[in-house]
């Protein structure tokens, strides 16, 4: 079970200052726990640890760093189901999922030991002309000081530590802001970095309101701005001044399945039901639209409805259980209007039912049209549209057709479709023969348009993380 009440983490430090934030347990819809919940001048505080910090932290030895993210490997992995009940009670996250989660969480801080030490450098060959003889150039990575991290309710554990983990490796302090709707893994990662010799005040964990964590956008003491969430993040870049921001904003992620004699319809089918209402499909990369070749969708439609209609809705504890609550009753409610808009639009309801609470069943649509809501924004939710093309590249500009791009899918047996699909998606990434939702930890994983701005994936938030720094020696003789 979950602790009665959480502190927060200022400097480093655990601080039970108030039980101010009320979590509740997303499926009984109870209180869970109580946390600490920060006001402006704890933030401001955190802020300035951080910016005390950053001499400390950049002269932290690499193979520090690698220590303190193995130790949190090994404590990680000591608390794995104690991680993952809580995931399951803050997230409503499906307790196999939950166990899942946990377990990216630990590779990810395992990535991050590995490139603690090797973060690397190179040899500038500056001998380009008779004028630069005898110059020597190097360069070497440096962190480029305190960072601020806000993080979704949808991964509670394995974004915070794409943002965590790489800042430790890169010596990175920073201040962190979880969702407020799911803070407790977040809290539970600060109690094991507490147990570390990071420096003084190199964290801060801090569940805060929205307009508190304004000062981590504007204040200008920080370096880097990583936000993860909804297209706010735009709005966040605009005021962020002159720190360098990433952005990973979502997007309503499309699947194509080709025409393909050998194509396994059975596998293709189960890769697209679980990318499509894993988690309640509340994830930026499931599959919204799915778009089949005219000679497999009759099969593909029929085998699809089959399979949707037999996942299990209920209590996420329960190992059987697929589909769990949303986030709320609130995103319940617009995702259901969403498929109500589009069935009045035109769209057949294939598997689907009634909304209860923040209980909505995994739903799939033929035909939405191209202007609703659900075919054009981030449903969010367990829902998809499926459709057919007869011509592979107009399947290709249907996926362009929209504001977002972070992945796309592409079922085919056809090495030229492949490749064609990986030049012309506007997307951040394409994954063949599987779906958008497919990730693993150390890829560079983010998107355009839309989708955000800048790479995720441990080495590659380490390079944002850091700044290249020349030294130039000129041999006098």
């Amino acid at each position: 079970m979950l602790d009665k009440t959480y502190p927060y983490y200022l400097a480093g430090k655990a601080v039970a200052a108030n039980t101010d934030l009320e979590v509740l347990d997303k499926y009984s819809g109870k209180r869970a726990t109580r946390v600490a919940f920060a006001d402006t001048a704890t933030v401001r505080k955190a802020i300035a640890a951080a910016t005390k910090a950053a001499p400390a932290m950049a002269a932290f030895a690499h193979d520090a760093r690698r220590d303190v993210l193995e130790h949190c490997v090994a404590r990680f992995t000591e608390r794995h189901e104690e991680l993952a009940l809580a995931l399951c009670i803050e997230a409503g996250k499906p307790i196999k999922d939950a166990r899942g989660e946990v377990t990216r969480l630990i590779d990810t801080f395992r990535i991050a030991a590995g490139e603690a030490t090797r973060l690397g450098g190179e040899i500038v060959d500056m001998e380009i002309s008779r004028r630069t003889r005898g110059y020597r150039g190097m360069v070497k990575r440096v962190p480029v000081g305190p960072c601020a991290f806000i993080t979704p309710f949808n991964f509670p554990l394995n974004l915070v530590a794409h943002k965590v983990a790489p800042a430790i490796a890169a010596g990175c302090p920073f201040v962190l802001k979880p969702a407020a709707k799911t803070p407790i893994g977040a809290l539970i990662i600060g109690a094991v970095l507490a147990e570390t010799d990071l420096p003084k005040g190199a964290f801060s964990i801090l569940p805060c309101s929205n307009d508190d964590a304004g000062l981590l956008v504007e204040d200008e003491r920080i370096r880097l701005l990583s936000f993860t969430g909804g297209l706010v993040g735009w709005d966040l870049k605009a005021r962020a001044g002159k720190k360098k921001v990433v952005l990973e904003l979502g997007g309503n992620a499309a699947c194509i399945v080709d025409r393909d004699p050998g194509l396994e319809l059975d596998i293709v089918v189960e890769r697209i039901v679980s990318g499509a209402y894993y988690q309640s499909g509340q994830s930026c990369i499931g599959v919204q639209r799915i778009f089949a070749h005219a000679d497999v969708y009759a099969e593909l439609r029929r085998r699809l409805k089959a399979a949707v209609a037999k996942l299990d809705m209920g209590d996420p504890r329960k190992e059987k259980t697929f589909i769990g609550p949303m986030i709320d009753e609130e995103a319940a409610k617009r995702v259901e209007s969403w498929i109500k808009a589009a069935r009045k639009g035109g769209a057949k309801l294939l598997a689907g039912g009634d909304r209860k609470g923040n209980m909505l069943p995994a739903t799939l649509l033929e035909n939405v049209p191209h202007d609703a809501d659900l075919y054009r924004k981030e449903a969010f939710g367990p829902v998809a549209g499926v459709e057919s093309f007869e011509d592979f590249d107009d399947a290709l500009a249907r996926v362009n057709d929209s504001e977002f791009g972070l992945q796309a899918g592409v079922f085919t047996g056809s090495l030229a479709h492949a490749m064609r699909a990986w030049d012309r998606l506007d997307v951040g990434g394409v994954v063949i023969g599987d779906v958008p939702s497919f990730r693993v930890d150390n890829m560079p994983y983010g998107g355009v348009k839309d989708s955000g701005l800048g790479r995720e994936g441990v080495r590659y938030a380490i390079e944002d993380m850091t700044e290249p720094r020349l030294l130039v020696i000129r041999d006098p003789a």
